[in-house]
């Protein structure tokens, strides 16, 4: 269990000149064989369409009509415009995408295509003596003020960006750093861009593309672009921003020279999820992406409408469709009693129950009007394991616990009811069907609960282990406490509760704060209750914030530094280990397996018969059982967010519990608040496991470095994790990383980006577990929008559907 005095890494990046740090949203590596580790997985991820097709409602544009407004959910507003600052968010993002220039867009298996509203071509032309880039842009584009795109905004941006001017508070850098120099080409619709580097990922840049006057002066980046833009350029128009009424709207763009938008205005209003099922039944939004509990209501009220029920009839759903006939009964002659005082009380309860269940069926009937689109997020659910100390720190444990794993059961779990592919991502750096995918995971390996347990009595976690002091020592001997002092671990007492193993050598230790210690409410103990009174593992699916809120959106301003992630979160060395193989037990593992077993059947068997006036036997003490090592009991610390709609990751959560049970492995969980859960624990580490996402990249080279990257040490005893919460990495990952980013070879760069991802898979710092549905309601002649999976909207073509007859379906003209 993390020590919490322990220290802790800090999210700073290594180097102000190669800062890329990506929003969060819920984060979850032994010797392989080198086939392995050179790249070899089962299967070429090229060729693999997505895991889930679009579900978006496609429709021609001659079939979509002409005005209109759509009513679109966000979280809530932005609290800025600059989508390269450290607070930029979802919102932020959406924002951009339809008023500013994006160079390239993503489609449906999340890969960069050129976007010729802006550009004709864009190709490398040189690479000796320096890499350079030449930009032919449309000769169309023009900002909102008329001036042209053009090389005077590609300056500005980089230099904004480049990190040379830290009078610029900019969240990101990367690639930017690595420009030399931009200049006009032969007229004014070409910009020749020299790197002095070679950079693979050169299509990430100037997507969005801000306009010089946002992007010439600090003042002008840093506190103008928050609440305003001097010009766009897209087939939207920023009008108004109404903080009161928590509206942003959006206007056609007169002077938009491509396809004209379908749409009049797209009013973004803040609406949070919780409240979106009253939002969408009230007619106040025409898009929302939605959690499971307002999926399946949407399902039940088409169903029910489907069915012919009508407002006089009483739903079998919902509030009070739980309550029985003889409760009824009782409940009426309670408010029919002598007993005036609790006649009153009664009815007031009734009349309560009975507006819930007229607001209830009103809702319903509302909410048939509305389809749930759904396709996969693109992003994953993860199991972080937290490597800086304790028993984690051993690469062996790790292992062990991502073993015990069955990843499949989990993905099945939460995406099977929803009807989606539940095949759990093979990779770290991309999703199935993008360039980079291939399944790497045999570089770990699948769950077995055997080989879990052999990795940890090899690590020397064994039953029993718990209750010996170590080899050659006595309790509070000075023999022990040298021995631990030139570990570099500080002096501990035997069996002292909360403590961790040893720190590393690297890393000083600080001072435990006092009061820094997690509460009991919530807090579960597996082995602690009683044989069979474990509950069922509850029914999941994607609720609550494990459709947007706990992943930190994949826009390019992401976190900066500690204090910005922070604020976004709002929304390792390798060990040491002396395995020899995945899948391959060693001489000392195969040994303690074996006198685990001996000892078990020594024990008899539950339940056996045995000759009469034979003494009972006893019951082994719980600590006996326990795994141990050198006094000290195998726990760790799993932290899950405890607001009301984190209910999935609860029981995910619940899961994963069982499944380390079953090898040995106990668990103490604690439930914490969802605005600390992130800062306070997995920022910070504070944890040993924990449940949170990560967004795909289409440049996984670049955008997934900071996440995998080796901690360093500071000179304050602290490490420098940049995005790395798991706090594990190697040399070998960073070396490959860079290779990745600084190679043109397009399939070469994708080789080394799978090297990488089977290092990552061994090193167990993260397992990967689902990748999250994407739960949409929209009306039903909403077209073109919905789940769109790993593509960008193309937001000129979101419409309402032609009626069909005089009769259709009636568009919303509301402005």
């Amino acid at each position: 269990m993390s020590q919490v005095g322990a220290p802790r890494g800090r999210t700073c990046s290594r180097s102000p000149r190669s800062r890329t740090l990506r929003s969060v949203a819920t984060l979850s590596s032994a010797v392989l064989a080198l086939a392995v580790l050179a790249g070899c997985s089962s299967g070429d991820g090229a060729d693999e369409t997505p895991a889930a097709a679009q579900d978006n409602a496609p429709a021609a544009r001659d079939q979509v009509a002409d005005g209109g407004t759509l009513r679109w959910a966000v979280d809530a507003l932005p609290t800025t415009l600059n989508a390269f600052q450290a607070d930029a968010d979802g919102a932020t993002g959406r924002i951009a995408g339809a008023v500013l220039p994006s160079l390239y867009t993503l489609d449906g298996r999340g890969r960069p295509q050129i976007n010729p509203d802006y550009l004709e071509s864009a190709e490398v032309v040189e690479t000796e003596p320096k890499q350079v880039v030449l930009y032919k842009l449309n000769q169309q584009a023009v900002w909102s003020d008329g001036r042209e795109i053009g090389a005077p905004d590609f300056v500005a941006q980089w230099r904004a960006l480049s990190g040379r001017d830290t009078a610029y508070w900019t969240a990101r850098n990367a690639g930017y750093e690595r420009i030399e120099k931009i200049e006009r080409g032969k007229n004014d619709l070409e910009v020749r861009v020299t790197f002095g580097k070679p950079y693979a990922d050169w299509r990430s840049l100037f997507t969005p593309l801000y306009p010089k006057q946002v992007m010439g002066s600090p003042n002008a980046f840093n506190d103008g672009a928050r609440t305003a833009l001097k010009a766009t350029a897209g087939p939207f128009l920023l009008k108004t921003v109404d903080r009161k009424s928590g509206d942003i709207t959006l206007t056609r763009n007169p002077r938009w020279w491509g396809q004209t938008a379908k749409l009049d205005s797209i009013v973004l209003k803040a609406v949070p999820r919780a409240d979106r099922a009253a939002a969408l039944a009230a007619g106040k939004l025409d898009l929302a992406e939605i959690d499971r509990s307002v999926a399946d209501r949407i399902a039940l009220a088409v169903r029910d409408a489907r069915a012919g029920r009508n407002g006089g009839q009483a739903l079998t759903h919902g509030p009070g469709a739980g309550i029985t006939p003889a409760a009824a009964l009782r409940s009426w002659a309670l408010a029919h009693g002598t007993d005036e005082e609790k006649a009153a009380e009664v009815k007031a309860a009734r009349e309560k129950n009975q507006q819930a269940v007229a607001r209830y069926a009103t809702e319903q009937d509302a909410l048939a009007r509305f389809v749930v689109r759904k396709s996969l997020e693109p992003a994953y659910t993860q199991l972080s394991l937290n490597g800086e100390s304790g028993a984690l720190a051993d690469e062996r444990v790790r292992r062990a616990v991502a073993r015990a794993i069955n990843r499949q059961e989990l993905a099945e779990t939460v995406l099977k009811p929803l009807g989606l592919p539940a095949k759990p991502p093979g990779s770290h750096l991309a999703l199935a069907g993008q360039a980079a995918y291939a399944d790497s995971s045999d570089a770990l390996g699948d769950q077995d609960t055997k080989e879990a347990r052999a990795l940890l009595a090899d690590a020397g976690w064994v039953p029993g282990g718990a209750l010996k002091k170590p080899a050659g020592a006595k309790a509070g001997s000075t023999a022990t406490k040298t021995e631990k002092t030139e570990k570099g671990a500080k002096p501990e007492k035997a069996g002292e509760e909360g403590k961790e193993g040893e720190e590393k050598a690297a890393v000083k230790p600080a001072k435990k704060k006092e009061g820094d210690t997690a509460s009991d409410d919530g807090l579960y103990i597996v082995g602690d209750d009683k044989p069979g009174a474990r509950p069922a593992a509850p029914l999941i699916g994607a609720g609550g914030p494990e459709n947007g809120t706990n992943v930190l959106a994949p826009a390019p301003g992401a976190a900066l530094q500690s204090a910005a992630l922070l604020r976004q979160a709002e929304a390792l060395d390798t060990g040491t280990g002396t395995a020899t193989g995945t899948g391959t037990r060693t001489g000392a593992a195969a040994a303690a397996a074996a006198k685990a077993q001996a000892r078990s059947e020594a024990k008899g068997v539950a339940g056996a018969y045995a000759p009469r006036g034979s003494a009972a036997p006893a019951v082994a003490d719980a600590a006996a059982q326990a795994l141990g090592k050198d006094g000290k009991a195998l726990s760790l610390r799993f932290v899950l967010p405890s607001g009301p709609g984190s209910e999935s990751l609860r029981a995910v959560g619940d899961r994963i519990v069982r499944m380390l049970d079953a090898v040995g492995i106990r668990t103490a969980v604690t439930k914490v608040s969802d605005e600390s859960f992130f800062k306070d624990h997995i920022a910070s580490g504070d944890y040993d496991l924990a449940l949170y996402s990560w967004p795909a990249s289409a440049f996984p080279a670049t955008d997934a470095r900071p996440i995998f990257a080796k901690p360093e040490p500071a000179s304050d005893g602290s490490l420098l994790v940049e995005q790395n919460y798991a706090r594990v990495g190697t040399d070998r990952i960073d070396q490959l990383f860079d290779q990745a980013v600084g190679t043109l070879d397009e399939e070469e760069a994708r080789d080394l980006v799978r090297q990488a991802d089977a290092r990552i898979w061994a090193a167990a710092g993260s397992i990967p577990l689902y990748q999250r549905p994407q739960l949409v309601a929209a009306k039903g002649d909403v077209v073109n929008a919905g789940a769109w999976g790993m593509a960008a909207p193309r937001y000129q073509d979101i419409g309402y559907k032609k009626p069909t007859t005089a009769q259709g379906p009636e568009r919303n003209t509301r402005k």
